[in-house]
């Protein structure tokens, strides 16, 4: 009796937000969604056509963004973005390492206490976080059996995070090391587990954040994946091993071009990153098909993003990531699930930002007042709402770690990504303006010929995003981002 009554109770609540587009009127309205969330790890936005499962079950069978960015370009402030709905200068994870990043800052500044995981357990979400957690988790902070609040089932690696194999899986508070067997590849590994996860009997809706490391640096593959893409080159677009640095800022003129020899290693290592990409393919695959076999495929909503992009030789950037440009900030976000059209992209500005509203709106959450996103169901629904998000901030700061900071040559700065613009001030006073409509591969910087009252117009915009804070940050970040003088095409060695 109680448990038809609590159901019925469901249904009403479901229906009447359904009536006022909370959240949209799926098949199974009786029960609340179930949610996926598959983030990778330093995959930028292309390439995603190489991967079946990926392209033909997420891509084709649901919605793609064309323009989804990341507000920093580096895992840890990146991820707690994600948790907390917050940019970097509200949350305050600055960088991966300590003192001002990692997960020590994370931990030790109570941010736990309200994340994407308490919220969604709030709802009556059974939830399981799988993957990659956040940077020098558990580091000196905690005990390495240590499960942050809010996760249901927790299985975190907490040694050899990169490795994918001689790994040790924090598992529910047990530690559980694996060998360097072919059945201990981690994506494989979280795999069996995600399918578990899906696939347990019962009606209460369920919350997965599945993490796998591909393809981040060492981009170690499976065995049976060695023989792929076999002749695959890195994308030799027009920012490749850019010839003509001389208006960019110092950090940038100061990288050599490339020679034959590096250029060889690159394309080894892009070969790679596509061949451990393949076990996430499978995952996919395998996480899609536990749904269908369990009845529950219809009632989910599968969510697929990376905390960040990566260059593959643009702009003389070997590899690597944390810069404003596209190749580092613009990444993937594929939806499937009830009601979202298939085959369809969306062209609207969104962030990474977004998402945890996003998935408190298909749960019922009432959200705290520190977040900062807006939720991303409208466009799903095909809808934009006015008043809708015109930019995304940008925020990179140096670590003070020599270690960390050797990993990039790229200054602190600030910045706005909009649909026709990209916006960079450095801490060294150098500034960063492209015109994506006549540049759009960031080949020339026309900061230097703004007229200054437009450079101002750009500064004070980004002003009022740096300072943002709460409901002020959709505010902020609505404002229609000044013109640009008329000025011809940039016609580069390979036309407009």
């Amino acid at each position: 009796m109680l448990y038809a009554a609590r159901k019925l109770l469901s249904l009403i609540f479901l229906l009447a937000l359904a009536v006022t587009g909370a959240i949209p009127a799926v098949a199974h309205a009786a029960e609340r969604p179930n949610i996926v969330l598959v983030l990778v790890d330093d995959l930028d936005a292309g390439d995603l056509q190489k991967f079946p499962n990926i392209s033909n079950l997420l891509a084709r069978s649901g919605t793609s963004f064309d323009r989804f960015f990341v507000p920093n370009s580096w895992c840890c402030p990146s991820r707690a973005s994600i948790m907390r709905s917050q940019y970097v200068h509200s949350h305050g994870v600055l960088t991966n390492t300590a003192p001002e990043g990692g997960f020590t800052k994370y931990h030790t500044t109570g941010l736990e206490r309200s994340t994407l995981g308490t919220w969604m357990k709030s709802a009556g979400y059974r939830t399981g976080l799988m993957g990659k957690y956040l940077n020098h988790y558990p580091g000196g902070a905690t005990a390495a059996t240590y499960v942050p609040p809010g996760w249901d089932e927790w299985d975190v690696p907490v040694r050899r995070l990169y490795e994918e194999y001689g790994y040790t899986l924090n598992e529910n508070g047990a530690l559980r090391a694996y060998g360097f067997a072919p059945e201990d590849y981690l994506a494989d590994v979280l795999s069996a587990k995600a399918g578990a996860f899906v696939s347990q009997p019962g009606d209460d809706p369920f919350f997965l954040y599945l993490a796998p490391i591909a393809p981040h640096n060492p981009a170690n593959y499976a065995p049976r994946h060695e023989a792929a893409f076999a002749g695959a080159v890195a994308p030799r677009t027009p920012s490749f091993n850019q010839p003509d640095v001389s208006a960019e800022p110092l950090w940038l003129r100061s990288l050599p071009q490339f020679d034959a020899r590096k250029v060889q290693k690159i394309d080894r290592h892009y070969r790679d990153r596509l061949r451990a990409m393949l076990g996430v393919d499978d995952m996919v695959g395998a996480l899609i098909e536990s749904l269908r076999v369990s009845g529950k495929l219809d009632g989910t909503y599968i969510f697929f993003a990376s905390d960040n992009g990566f260059h593959q030789g643009q702009h003389r950037l070997a590899q690597g990531k944390t810069t404003p440009f596209d190749e580092s900030i613009k990444v993937p976000l594929l939806v499937r699930g009830p009601g979202v059209p298939a085959g369809h992209v969306v062209g609207d500005m969104a962030s990474t930002v977004d998402l945890a509203p996003t998935f408190a709106q298909l749960a019922g959450v009432t959200l705290p007042d520190f977040v900062e996103g807006r939720s991303l169901l409208p466009l799903l629904r095909g809808r934009t709402p006015p008043s809708w998000r015109q930019n995304v901030l940008l925020e990179f700061n140096r670590p003070t770690d020599p270690g960390s900071a050797r990993q990039t040559p790229v200054p602190a700065y600030q910045g706005m990504r909009t649909a026709w613009h990209t916006f960079v001030r450095y801490s060294t006073g150098e500034y960063q303006l492209y015109d994506l409509v006549a540049d759009p591969y960031q080949l020339r910087n026309i900061a230097a010929e703004t007229p200054l009252s437009v450079i101002a117009r750009f500064n004070q915009q980004l002003d009022a995003l740096v300072s943002c804070s709460g409901a002020t940050c959709r505010s902020a970040d609505s404002v229609k981002p000044p013109v640009l003088p008329v000025r011809p095409l940039f016609l580069g060695p390979w036309g407009p």
